[in-house]
């Protein structure tokens, strides 16, 4: 898959954050993280070198210009209202600060990278399409819930004695 720049907000412990472009190729933290740090193309068009332990999330953005200087990755909500209807894991997450988020995650080994978890957060018409937590943040990782594909109800076939008569 060829490597991208996707529009990203990193959200520090320290409440500040910085706008920037993130090196990406699929959904891998490797392509973003070197020797421990995270690297940012910010919107002046130098490198910044984060370290993990700084960053609380990195929110993948839909614009930089969402109007609201304190928040503009714009997650409002961060825990889900009902049940929600994606396939994957249905994950709340605990971090080092006491904020709590919930989110989908995938169903497959990207889950224990080492590095970091990828979430689709609750209100996906936000400015926020993804979110990628490190391992650093985190606390306390609860899986809710499997949420997978829902079964389409399957008639059992009819032996063909039983097929032929309905046709006559």
């Amino acid at each position: 898959m060829p490597s991208s720049r996707k529009k990203a907000i990193a959200r520090k412990f320290t409440h500040d954050w910085v706008a920037g472009y993130l090196s990406f190729a699929g959904f891998s933290p490797g392509s973003f993280i070197r020797n421990g740090a995270f690297e940012l193309l910010a919107l002046d068009g130098k490198v910044i070198s984060l370290s993990l332990q700084s960053i609380k999330w990195v929110c993948f953005v839909r614009d930089f210009n969402s109007g609201e200087p304190s928040n503009p990755e714009r997650l409002l909500r961060k825990t889900f209202a009902g049940r929600p209807r994606s396939e994957g894991l249905f994950l709340r997450a605990k971090l080092t600060d006491g904020d709590l988020i919930e989110g989908i995650a995938a169903n497959d080994l990207s889950l224990i990278s080492g590095e970091g978890i990828f979430l689709t957060p609750p209100d996906i018409r936000s400015n926020t399409q993804r979110l990628w937590i490190p391992t650093t943040s985190l606390v306390e990782l609860e899986v809710v819930a499997v949420i997978g594909r829902s079964a389409k109800k399957k008639s059992t076939p009819a032996t063909l004695e039983d097929r032929q008569e309905s046709l006559f």
